[in-house]
C-alpha cells in the first residue's frame, strides 16, 4: 500500500501510550484522574445552546459561505474592536472549524517548501506537524524555567536565517500558561517586523488571563502591517464551545481570499448551527467567560500551593490559560528517565493521567490541566505529590 512520503515526518503522538495504560486501567476498575485534557469542564452558556437550538427549529440547516456567513465574519471582526479597539473588516476574517483548521489552513496557503518557522519552545505539539505537512521547517527557540517560558528577540534571532520566513507566537500559551507583556510582546512583534518575517499570533486562550497579567493581541500591529500579521482566535476555550469547532482568523483580505479558495475544496464550510451559536457567543455577554477566569485562577493557585511542597520541582507561575508545565527532571533517575516514562510512572502508581513534556518540545517537564474539578485537581496532585516522593527515597 502506498503512503505519501510526507507522512513520513509525522510522528506519533505521545500521549497514545499513556491515553492507552490509561484506558487499560479503567477496564480493570481502577479509579484514573486525569489533568490531561485541554478542555473547560464547564457548559457550553445557555444563550449560546439557546441561539443554536432556535437555528435547528428555523431548520438553518443548508450551505452556508465558505468563509462563513456575513454576520459572523462581521461579529468575529467587531469581537477585536469590543477587545483590543482595533476594527477589523469583515473581508478580513474567515471562520474555520476551530482554531486548530485555521491554523493548518493558514501554513497551507502562507509556506512554501523549505521556508523555515521559528517556533518558541514549549510548543503547542500541533505546530511542528502542521508545518512540515506544509513543507516547512520548524525551528525551535527554547525558553525553560529560568526564562519563564518565554523567548526574547535576541533568542530569536540566534535561531533567524535567510530562509526565515514566519514566527508563531503564542500568548497565553499552551503548555507552560506564560502570558508575554504588552512590552515583552511589541519587542519581539516590532524585531519580526524589521527582519520582514510574517507574524501569525494564536490567542486562543486570550480570555483566560489573570490579574495583574493583562491581555496583549498582535491585533494592533495587524492594523499597521496587514500584510505581515495574522491573528487566530476562536470559542473553544473562552466560551467552552471545545465540540462545537468555531474559530476565526485575521489576516489580510487577499490572504483570506486563498484560504478561502483551499477550503472549498476540503470541509467548504463550517456547520451552520455552529455559526448561528458563535454568533450568539461574540456578540453576547462576557460574564460567563469572566466566571471561568475567575474559577481558573482560583485552581491555579490551588495547584501551585500543592506544586510547592514538591522538594524538587519547579512552576514558574503562569498567568493564563489553564496549564502548570512542572520542570520535574530531578525525579529522573534509575527508575525514569525521561518525561514519557515519568507520565507512565504517575499513571500506574497514582492512577493520575498526564501529558508528557516532550510532547510539547521540553523533556524536563510534564503538563497538569486544571480544567476540572476543585476536588479532583486537589486530590490527583495529592497522589502525584506522593509518587514523586517516592521517586526519590
Amino acid at each position: 500500500m502506498q503512503i505519501a512520503d510526507r507522512l513520513q515526518t509525522i510522528k506519533p503522538s505521545l500521549t497514545l501510550t499513556i491515553n492507552s495504560q490509561a484506558l487499560s486501567l479503567r477496564d480493570q476498575g481502577v479509579h484514573v484522574l486525569s489533568l490531561a485534557v485541554g478542555e473547560p469542564d464547564f457548559p457550553t452558556p445557555p444563550h449560546v445552546c439557546a441561539a443554536a437550538k432556535k437555528a435547528i427549529d428555523e431548520n438553518f440547516c443548508r450551505y452556508t459561505a465558505v468563509p462563513g456567513i456575513p454576520e459572523l465574519r462581521q461579529a468575529a471582526g467587531n469581537y477585536f474592536e469590543r477587545v483590543h479597539g482595533v476594527s477589523v473588516p469583515k473581508e478580513s476574517i474567515i471562520i474555520g472549524q476551530g482554531g486548530k483548521h485555521c491554523i493548518y489552513n493558514f501554513f497551507q496557503t502562507f509556506l512554501n517548501p523549505a521556508d523555515e518557522v521559528l517556533i518558541p519552545a514549549p510548543y503547542w505539539l500541533s505546530y511542528p506537524d502542521m508545518v512540515q505537512l506544509a513543507g516547512g521547517v520548524p525551528v525551535f527557540v527554547k525558553a525553560g524555567t529560568e526564562n519563564a517560558f518565554k523567548v526574547t528577540p535576541e533568542m530569536l534571532e540566534k535561531k533567524c536565517t535567510p530562509k526565515t520566513k514566519l514566527l508563531i507566537m503564542n500568548s497565553p500559551s499552551n503548555p507552560t500558561g506564560a502570558v508575554y507583556s504588552r512590552e515583552e510582546m511589541e519587542a519581539i512583534l516590532d524585531w519580526a517586523l524589521d527582519r520582514g518575517l510574517f507574524i501569525l499570533s494564536d490567542e486562543i486562550y486570550e480570555q483566560l488571563v489573570f490579574p495583574p497579567a493583562t491581555t496583549t493581541s498582535a491585533i494592533h500591529a495587524f492594523a499597521k502591517h496587514p500584510d505581515q500579521v495574522a491573528v487566530v482566535n476562536g470559542l473553544s476555550k473562552s466560551f467552552a464551545m471545545t465540540g462545537w469547532r468555531v474559530g476565526f482568523l485575521a489576516a489580510h483580505s487577499d490572504l483570506i481570499k486563498k484560504i478561502s479558495s483551499m477550503q472549498g475544496h476540503s470541509t467548504s464550510n463550517i456547520c451552520s448551527i455552529s455559526q448561528k451559536a458563535a454568533l450568539a457567543a461574540l456578540e453576547g455577554p462576557l460574564d460567563c467567560v469572566e466566571t471561568m477566569r475567575k474559577a481558573f485562577q482560583k485552581r491555579r493557585d490551588a495547584g501551585l500551593a500543592i506544586i510547592e511542597t514538591w522538594k524538587d520541582a519547579i512552576c514558574p507561575k503562569p498567568d493564563g490559560a489553564f496549564y502548570l508545565f512542572v520542570d520535574v527532571h530531578a525525579y529522573y533517575g534509575e527508575t525514569v528517565h525521561n518525561s514519557t516514562e515519568l507520565c507512565s510512572y504517575l499513571l500506574d502508581k497514582a492512577h493520575v493521567a498526564l501529558i508528557p513534556g516532550a510532547a510539547f518540545g521540553d523533556d524536563n517537564c510534564i503538563r497538569f490541566s486544571y480544567a476540572v474539578a476543585d476536588e479532583v485537581l486537589e486530590e490527583a496532585l495529592e497522589k502525584v505529590g506522593s509518587a514523586l516522593r517516592d521517586l526519590k527515597r
